[in-house]
């Protein structure tokens, strides 16, 4: 009977386990449900010059998280002095097997718009053309019964892959990722005025720097967008023609904005996480050249903090000329472990064209006291860390010894003019223009110059620096910090070797301010007796850290370390007062250096939101 019983339980736990039921007549045999097909989407994609920015910007399209059998490309480009158009055309040759739909509408004259002075203005035929092709693609979406409409400016990098999903999981009809830029400037604002301009709000920055994180209801988003068509609402939107009641200034994000209010429809923009990036807008007066290099900035600033941004599968990126920038030598440092570090410079590097030689630091951490001892170094007498009042680490030990050999080294080879840098830096905007500007400046005014900073932390905050006439974005200057960047002259180097620093040494950054006669502490600078060292800085730098003291991903070698006699004492143990890693003490209005010639490229690069 209990056998019986067990034969009977595994029979039915047979049966129940063995998937989908078989039933004795067809009708009764049940297979699970399969599931839904994703949403169709339609993605518009107007280009005009952008032959800088397809590579990236179609890379990061194709890259999209999202089945590429749901997804109709509607892609449009006119008035084009680059090379746009034909780009255009070989992706999507190459990829209308991929996606489901391709539609292709280009235009190859005119190149210019008959009331525009030149490629980045924005005239009133220029507004009405783009809104009219803005309203032919969300047209061509409706009547494929696209699900949604995605509107993406081709040189927004969407870097996120599953920017598509996360948006169409907000449910709303008008929704658009937060995307990062070099300033304030993002794709939403929080305020408008009654005649619909920007208005600023207090609101704006705490989403902007993602204080606050979430989906939030604002007057305005434009750049990329995804309209949800599946809701009765969306039937009223319209990027052209404008609304008959609309009286407000004409301008494309303005018009489909007031579009939305009058359909009742609330924008949301979403910061939850990090969805991508793009370009502050420029000038009506600047140049396709500024355009390329705003958008090349941009994608550099990407590789900061994030994985970097490769290009189209299917469109290779341009090739690159790196030259040295005009010096005799590019140096630039990198700890051998640090291979991140050194993976990222080298390819901003080439991004920028810029030809360096890769030094192996010193690493001060692996140093024993017999091998410091082999090279007559000794420290200085009575030096402690302003902060912390330790004396110097292995960190800063080996970072002087890297910077040491570069300067022995130029004077070996007799350089006359050479850049050095550090690996955990990040170039401004237009760095390669606005340098070789500088230099061009300093050689025709003939300065008599050993240092020239172009990424420090300046000190001296209470009084300005001195202005030197006749040359652009140039001050002597004062007591600074870091080495992340600066020239240096033959002579400059055959003096910094001749104060023989290794005999009494004390961390680089402090070296050099004694060398030009800038320091606080008087006791350093009687160690040195000549102290000649013509040191200047460019104003505004050029450079800055890619991290500061606090920020995610922060690492120091020169702080984070041991003392350079006692390896078991270690010298972190206080980073929140790590003063000489905080970003620049706050200048008062006074000691700013407001008397210095400014080149046009500085407004162009100052920040604006």
């Amino acid at each position: 009977m209990h056998y019986l019983i067990l034969v009977c339980t595994t029979l039915i736990l047979t049966i129940l386990s063995a998937g989908p039921a078989k039933g004795y007549f067809h009708e009764e045999r049940w297979s699970p449900e399969s599931p839904l097909l994703a949403p169709r989407v339609l993605i518009a994609l107007i280009c005009r010059n952008s032959e800088h920015s397809l590579p990236y910007f179609l890379g990061t399209i194709e890259r999209l998280n999202y089945p590429k059998d749901r997804v109709a490309i509607w892609v449009a480009t006119d008035h084009n002095e680059d090379n746009t158009t034909d780009i255009l055309r070989d992706w999507l040759v190459k990829v209308q097997n991929v996606y489901h739909y391709v539609e292709w509408r280009p235009q190859e004259v005119p190149i210019h718009y008959e009331d525009e002075d030149g490629p980045k203005q924005w005239t009133n035929l220029r507004y009405a053309h783009v809104m009219k092709l803005r309203q032919a693609a969300l047209d061509s979406a409706r009547e494929m019964w696209a699900d949604y409409f995605l509107l993406v400016d081709c040189d927004n990098l969407l870097t996120n892959p599953d920017v598509l999903w996360k948006l169409i999981n907000e449910n709303k009809t008008i929704v658009a990722p937060m995307l990062e830029s070099r300033a304030a400037y993002s794709n939403f604002w929080c305020g408008m005025t009654s005649q619909g301009y920007y208005k600023r709000t207090p609101a704006y920055i705490p989403i902007r720097k993602q204080v606050r994180r979430g989906c939030f209801a604002v007057p305005m988003v434009h750049s990329t967008f995804l309209m949800d068509l599946r809701k009765e609402a969306s039937r009223q939107l319209a990027f052209h023609p404008p609304h008959p009641d609309y009286s407000w200034a004409f301008d494309d994000i303005i018009v489909f904005a007031f579009s939305a209010r009058m359909a009742d429809v609330q924008m949301f923009v979403c910061n939850r996480e990090t969805y991508g990036s793009f370009p502050v807008p420029l000038r009506a007066h600047n140049s396709l050249e500024d355009e390329a290099e705003s958008f090349l900035h941009s994608l550099l600033e990407v590789h900061v903090r994030n994985p970097p941004v490769l290009p189209s599968e299917y469109i290779p990126a341009p090739s690159k000329q790196p030259d040295k920038l005009g010096f005799d030598e590019v140096f630039m440092i990198n700890l051998v472990r640090r291979t991140n570090r050194r993976d990222r410079m080298l390819r901003t590097l080439h991004e920028l064209e810029i030809d360096c030689k890769l030094i192996a630091a010193v690493d001060g951490k692996a140093m024993n006291i017999s091998e410091i001892n082999s090279l007559g170094i000794h420290m200085m007498p009575g030096y402690s860390d302003p902060y912390h009042g330790r004396p110097l680490t292995k960190g800063e030990l080996g970072c002087f010894l890297s910077h040491y050999n570069i300067w022995k080294e130029i004077a070996e080879r007799g350089l006359k003019t050479s850049l050095v840098i550090e690996d955990d830096l990040r170039f401004e905007i237009f760095f390669k223009r606005r340098l070789q500007n500088l230099m061009s400046e300093v050689e025709s005014q003939n300065l008599d110059w050993d240092l020239i900073y172009i990424g420090r932390k300046r000190m001296q905050v209470d009084h300005p620096e001195k202005a030197v006439p006749k040359i652009r974005n140039l001050v002597e200057a004062d007591y600074s910090y870091w080495t992340l960047g600066y020239m240096m002259s033959l002579q400059g180097a055959q003096k910094l070797l001749k104060a023989e620093p290794l005999k009494r040494m004390l961390p680089v950054d402090e070296f050099l301010p004694v060398m030009f006669n800038k320091h606080p502490v008087s006791d350093y600078m009687k160690q040195f007796e000549t102290r000649d060292l013509k040191a200047f800085s460019t104003e505004p730098l050029l450079v800055f850290p890619t991290h500061y003291t606090g920020d995610s991903g922060y690492i120091s070698d020169t702080e984070t370390s041991t003392v350079w006699d006692n390896e078991k004492l270690r010298t972190d143990w206080d980073r929140g007062h790590m003063g000489k890693t905080q970003e620049q003490a706050e200048i008062s209005t006074e000691a700013q250096n407001s008397d210095v010639l400014q080149s046009p490229l500085d407004s162009t690069a100052r920040d604006e939101l």
